[in-house]
């Protein structure tokens, strides 16, 4: 069984920054994309980065030049560095992971979720 386990959520004033962090563990031969997702009340979840097995990034219009994403391979951890936070960016954020297993499965799943409040 893997688990993700998410930390680094909080409260937040607008233009502050926060560091989310994923970390993947169990039977895992190998970790593809790695990514977070966030959702607003009311609204459908949403990809806001992701990063491939090789290091390559990509993002949401929305956090482009504010959010950065990056992986410790070794430690099968994922990274959401969010500076220049805004109250839009308020949401539950979803760590999801894609692997390989030993007997050469794959799979994907969801962390529990982490609450990021951007307010005054």
């Amino acid at each position: 069984q893997v688990q993700l386990v998410e930390s680094g959520g909080g409260l937040v004033q607008p233009g502050g920054s926060l560091r989310l962090s994923c970390a993947a563990s169990g039977r895992i031969f190998s970790i593809n994309t790695m990514g977070w997702y966030r959702q607003a009340p009311g609204k459908q979840r949403e990809l806001v980065a992701a990063i491939s097995s090789g290091g390559t990034p990509n993002y949401a219009d929305s956090v482009k030049g504010r959010f950065t994403i990056s992986r410790d391979n070794a430690k099968n951890t994922v990274y959401l560095q969010m500076n220049s936070l805004r109250p839009e960016d308020t949401a539950v954020y979803y760590c999801n992971t894609a692997w390989i297993n030993y007997s050469g499965g794959y799979s994907q799943g969801w962390g529990q979720g982490t609450q990021v409040t951007v307010s005054s």
